[in-house]
């Protein structure tokens, strides 16, 4: 019974964008949101008791632990990133990519002889865990928030972790992938006392999308 609203925090951008399309393949329209001009933060469709907000990616975890929307849609970067507790239930398969250790030719031995390597990138966490747990090499890794290639490039750091779509970027300033740490794309994820109050609608959606992919 659709007795309450049933509230989606989507990740601002392309995302969003192909998370709507996806919606509309399923009859779940919210024509809101096709106002650019608008500066609403919450777009509701009030017959099929759906609302939607755009978050920046790496909050949208945190609006699903904590019930400020019951579903999110997010790239697996970030949910391994901020590993919050949360459901995820679904591949979504767009945004593909593929989260990688990326450097110059010559710093293939360092990562073959477990040398202690210093590593700049967006994603400490996801950094922490490949290099600890999967390589047990030790590492000092430096969080950079923008262009992380310049690491490399200014000898702030030996190597990268960050997203790879096409390589190109990597590829003009000199720079390979030099190992695949695991593949990306968004996906969906769920509130865990949602998923129990609200088991058989969201138990609906995830079959209807399902069908869509």
């Amino acid at each position: 019974m659709k007795d309450r609203y049933l509230t989606f925090a989507l990740g601002k951008g392309r995302l969003a964008s192909k998370a709507m399309e996806l919606f509309e393949d399923i009859g779940i329209t919210c024509e809101e949101m096709k106002d650019k001009d608008s500066r609403k933060l919450i777009f509701v469709n009030e017959e099929q008791k759906v609302r939607f907000f755009l978050a920046k990616g790496p909050d949208v975890p945190t609006y699903v632990e904590y019930g400020a929307a019951d579903i999110g849609i997010v790239g697996k970067d970030t949910i391994l990133e901020e590993n919050r507790r949360v459901y995820e239930v679904l591949d979504l398969g767009f945004g593909k990519c593929d989260m990688c250790v990326c450097g110059p030719e010559s710093s293939v031995d360092l990562l073959k002889h477990h040398e202690m390597i210093r590593v700049a990138t967006k994603y400490p966490n996801i950094a922490k865990d490949y290099f600890y747990n999967h390589k047990h090499q030790t590492v000092d890794i430096i969080k950079l928030n923008g262009s992380v290639e310049l690491g490399p490039i200014v000898e702030l750091s030996d190597v990268i972790v960050d997203i790879v779509e096409t390589g190109s970027t990597l590829k003009e300033n000199g720079l390979t992938v030099l190992e695949k740490i695991c593949p990306l794309s968004a996906r969906m994820i769920v509130n865990q006392v949602s998923m129990q109050m609200q088991t058989e609608r969201i138990r609906e959606l995830i079959s209807d999308i399902k069908r869509k992919l």
